[in-house]
């Protein structure tokens, strides 16, 4: 065969081409990010892949009130409307080729049969309100991949959110007597070049911050002073493993000043009782409220304290004198105590 290097030269332009080409099928992600999954108010559009997700138990988060932008503050919305509670947000990408507009008219129609109270709804000119969600990206759980373009090149996940064919909306919707809000933008996944869509869906779901994680811990006048005026006193700086009746070193501060007001008064007698919520049997929960304010009474008469243990009655009483419901996480935290009670 004649050897022709006009041929050769194009065999190795392809070879080069194809070796250098910066994006390929297999680069387009292919498989949720890890941990994530769809909120279960609202699928995702059939064919999408969640490329990007963050849910926090309890955060704060802005809606728009409107379509306006306060540019001085960063493209941040003008009169925001904040939520606290639980904020969960998604990233799509859509399959090549499907339209961006019927992704968002999916999303939109099945919000609006739910129920759902629009509050701000753009189909032109909203890329001033897309800047907000385009700084999303930090603390989220990313899938693997890239976002091909058909014309060359690659983009990468984070910059998914682009800024042609935005459209938008956000609205609540009532469910079990909560307001939750919802906000959907879909765009061109980076830019037109891309040819696939890209969701992004933030839900926010109001809630109580669950309070009574950070105590402080009461000092000996603070104790006298429960005692003379309740004959007892509430105390949430004496710390225990789940389930589990040794006393924690993070307790000393708390024993300390427990120890002081005992020593100021020789002639003081006390009970320590011990309380626990309602997560368990009874009987468990009698035997492990015993045990903990056993615990408490034995380390008071150790040293460096040593409180005459004749001093102190330890009794346990479970779950049996609530001071707020156990329906909820802050309920059981308040009743998860130790009490210091006058004999």
């Amino acid at each position: 065969m004649k050897f022709q290097p006009g041929r050769l030269l194009v065999l190795l332009a392809l070879l080069c081409s194809a070796a250098a080409s910066p994006w390929a099928v297999a680069d387009a992600p292919t498989k949720d990010a890890p941990g994530s999954a769809d909120h279960p108010l609202l699928a995702r559009f059939p064919g999408s892949v969640l490329i990007g997700y963050q849910q926090m138990q309890w955060e704060q988060t802005m809606f728009p009130s409107s379509m306006k932008i306060d540019k001085s503050q960063k493209d941040e919305f003008a009169s925001p409307v904040v939520v606290e509670g639980k904020i969960t947000r998604a990233f799509y990408l859509g399959q090549v080729g499907k339209s961006r507009l019927e992704v968002f008219r999916n999303y939109q129609d099945a919000l609006m049969k739910a129920g759902l109270q629009v509050k701000v709804l753009c189909e032109t000119n909203c890329v001033d309100i897309i800047w907000h969600y385009k700084k999303f990206g930090n603390g989220f759980s990313w899938t693997k991949g890239d976002i091909p373009a058909t014309t060359g090149g690659r983009f990468s996940l984070t910059s998914a959110l682009g800024t042609d064919e935005v459209r938008f909306l956000y609205g609540v919707l009532n469910r079990n007597g909560q307001q939750v809000h919802v906000a959907v933008a879909t765009t061109a996944a980076a830019y037109s070049s891309t040819n696939m869509p890209a969701t992004f869906v933030e839900i926010a779901e109001p809630k109580a911050m669950t309070s009574g994680q950070v105590t402080v811990n009461l000092d000996a006048v603070a104790l006298q002073a429960g005692l003379q005026n309740d004959g007892k006193v509430a105390l949430y700086g004496i710390y225990f493993e789940t389930g589990k009746s040794e006393v924690k070193p993070e307790s000393k501060g708390q024993l300390d000043e427990m120890a002081k007001l005992l020593q100021s008064q020789p002639a003081l007698k006390v009970y320590i009782v011990g309380h626990t919520d309602n997560q368990g049997t009874l009987d468990s929960n009698v035997t492990l409220s015993q045990q903990r304010a056993q615990a408490v009474a034995a380390a008071l008469a150790a040293a460096p304290y040593k409180i005459d243990a004749k001093r102190m009655v330890a009794r346990g009483v479970a779950s049996l004198a609530p001071v707020a419901s156990n329906a909820a996480d802050e309920g059981r935290a308040r009743n998860r105590r130790v009490e210091l009670v006058l004999q």
